[in-house]
């Protein structure tokens, strides 16, 4: 089994979360990996965190259970990083659940989880449900990713797209139904909408920047959790146009299809950017030219959990060495500045535990 589809197409494809919770966690105790070759360490390029009290944490014979839910954007990263750890770690288990961002927080604010995978920052309204729990976190951004709109590699008279005319496919009530629709010099072939389901973080980020404000979207479009129907659904479709993250494009380059985007300008000149777009890539998604799909991605630790040896050991791997997990799986890597950030805000957290 090649290691990148473990990630990015899974062992099987398995609409069901809970059965995709628990796939997760068997292929990654079996060994079932998503990188090219096995690796002893890993060269981040940024000194781990050291000479703290935590340091001894990630040297010790730790055992535990670690939970982990939220985003199917960051579940290859997250993967990536407990495989990693559980070879050093062998009495450590890890399962990762693919609930979507909203899923994973509605379990982190009633103090049923230890870290939540986000592909958005946590809301008003979580934050004060954390307050009444008395679940106290840490978040910490981990990558960066551009969320890509993708055709099927069949299709030939689309070349980009201004959020203007995404906002007409996708905003609740579109009565776009053809490709002639979104624009007359395109042919009368329906257009077959895939996205991330209501839960995810993709969706959610999507709606606002995209249809203006949350929850703003058409509802007669094929939802899926699970990023791998997604991208089948536009493999199979040359009408199909779905949305989802970056990483899940570039392990499917050829089959797929990510246009450029059009960003609006200042909305008083009511002209919308460049006529080519700017396409996702590891450059514009790094510089903040992909606009407005970039954003950070983010995990969010119950404090309190960090209290324990094997969370302690598994976090601090885990931003050590994330700029090269992060690569591995084809996302975007902080920039080293706001790297070394969450490496002293962890490490700091860890000293007053």
């Amino acid at each position: 089994m090649e290691r990148k589809d473990v990630a990015l197409r899974g062992c099987v494809s398995i609409p069901n979360p809970a059965a995709w919770t628990l796939l997760v966690f068997f292929a990654v105790a079996a060994g079932c990996t998503i990188r090219d070759a096995e690796r002893s360490g890993s060269k981040t390029g940024e000194a781990p965190i050291a000479n703290s009290k935590a340091s001894d944490r990630l040297n010790r014979d730790v055992s535990g259970r670690i939970t982990i839910d939220g985003s199917s954007t960051v579940y290859p990263i997250t993967q990536a990083a407990a495989e990693e750890f559980m070879k050093l770690h062998r009495k450590v288990a890890i399962p990762i659940g693919v609930a979507g961002t909203a899923g994973g927080f509605k379990r982190f604010v009633v103090d049923d989880l230890d870290i939540c995978d986000a592909s958005r920052a946590i809301e008003p309204e979580e934050i004060e449900l954390c307050r009444r729990s008395g679940v106290k976190y840490l978040e910490f951004p981990i990558g960066m990713d551009g969320i890509s709109v993708v055709v099927n590699a069949k299709n030939t008279w689309c070349n980009a797209l201004t959020v203007g005319q995404l906002r007409k496919i996708w905003e609740s009530h579109s009565r776009v139904e053809t490709w002639n629709d979104v624009d007359p010099s395109y042919p009368k072939q329906e257009i077959v909408l895939y996205g991330p389901d209501t839960d995810s973080g993709t969706f959610e980020y999507f709606t606002e920047v995209i249809c203006g404000r949350r929850g703003n979207s058409r509802t007669d479009y094929t939802p899926s959790s699970n990023d791998n129907i997604l991208i089948q659904g536009v493999e199979g479709d040359v009408g199909a146009l779905g949305y989802f993250g970056y990483a899940y494009y570039s392990m499917n380059r050829g089959a797929l299809r990510a246009l450029p985007i059009v960003p609006e300008s200042n909305p008083s000149t009511k002209n919308e950017g460049t006529a080519t777009g700017v396409a996702p890539s590891e450059v514009t998604i790094l510089n903040g030219e992909y606009k407005p799909l970039t954003r950070s991605l983010f995990l969010y630790v119950n404090r309190k959990a960090l209290n324990r040896s094997e969370v302690a050991a598994f976090l601090q791997f885990y931003i050590d060495h994330a700029p090269s997990l992060v690569s591995e799986v084809h996302y975007v890597p902080l920039p080293p500045a706001r790297a070394a950030e969450c490496r002293a805000r962890l490490k700091r957290a860890l000293e007053s535990n």
